[in-house]
């Protein structure tokens, strides 16, 4: 069986957990890594892969997994597709997914490929489980409850902002879907405390919770990629009261968005062209192996 030639696109934490991911499925190989300085300083342990800058220096590539900052998913995408490429990321912004989505479609279906978009764990994995909960108890309300755990959508973001080093984002959970952010950095030489909480918390990954900024030391001494969910709902099933659900996860951060990474890279090769989201997408297609075999192994 032809195997997929995956191509990961950065190679930070994501990357390096996504290359793990694919080295795990029997069903991809790695076509190559594209970084932002090509094979200068290759790390030792892509000796055996190629690295390049650009995508077009890869051969037959399937699908491109996009392991960059949310914000510079939609500037790569829209430079891939047109190659005929598919691809699939974590874009994580709630509020701007049904745009994106709607602007890349349109690419997408001019180009005869496949996107799958904000496809991490939240949004992602969680949302299947959230649309899962509303189908079983049509009215009612749910609570989504993260962490506590480091969060790498707002962490990078808190690095992007002027005066800032380095940068840690902590979510606490306190109930009923609202949450604390502590956010750790390390300052620049010259860099005031004040400003940068400023500029964090009229940032929208920040604007609607509740914002702690705290100058440290170092954010490796504090740093602990390990995260979690607790997703809850209370509503009606028919004429039916009280009907309560929940689902928990533990998790590294990191290594759980690559994995849905991978499985939707899997997806998208059996998808028709268009843009979508993981609650689109049949959980089966994300599987390795025939379909026949998994609902005889699963149903």
């Amino acid at each position: 069986m032809k195997k997929i030639r995956a191509a990961v696109v950065g190679y930070g934490n994501i990357g390096k957990f996504t290359i793990e991911a694919l080295e795990a499925s029997e069903d991809f190989e790695i076509a190559g890594v594209v970084r932002r300085h090509g094979a200068e300083n290759k790390p030792a342990e892509l000796a055996c892969y190629d690295v390049v800058k650009d995508i077009k220096e890869l051969k037959d590539v399937d699908v491109a997994i996009l392991a960059t900052p949310t914000r510079s998913c939609e500037e790569y995408a829209k430079q891939i597709l047109p190659l005929g490429i598919n691809t699939v990321d974590s874009f994580d912004i709630h509020t701007q997914i049904r745009g994106y989505r709607e602007r890349l479609m349109e690419m997408n279906k001019q180009t005869g490929t496949v996107s799958v978009i904000a496809a991490g764990w939240d949004p992602g994995s969680d949302s299947i489980v959230r649309t899962l909960m509303q189908s079983l108890a049509p009215k009612g309300l749910s609570y989504t409850n993260f962490g506590p755990g480091m969060s790498m959508g707002h962490s990078v973001c808190v690095r992007s902002k002027e005066g800032v080093k380095n940068a840690l984002s902590m979510t606490i959970p306190l109930g009923e879907g609202i949450h604390r952010r502590m956010v750790y950095v390390e300052l620049e030489e010259g860099a005031k405390l004040e400003e940068v909480t400023a500029a964090i918390k009229a940032d929208p990954y920040f604007a609607n919770d509740e914002t702690h900024v705290f100058a440290v030391e170092s954010v490796d001494a504090v740093k602990d990629m390990g995260h979690g969910v607790n997703l809850v709902r209370k509503g009606v099933s028919g004429k039916t009261q009280n009907q309560r659900l929940e689902f928990n996860m533990s998790i590294n951060n990191p290594a759980l968005t690559a994995q849905v990474l991978v499985n939707v890279a899997r997806a998208s090769l059996r998808q028709q062209p268009g843009c979508y989201t993981m609650v689109e997408i049949p959980v089966i297609d994300m599987l390795p192996g025939e379909r026949a075999d998994l609902i005889e192994h699963l149903v």
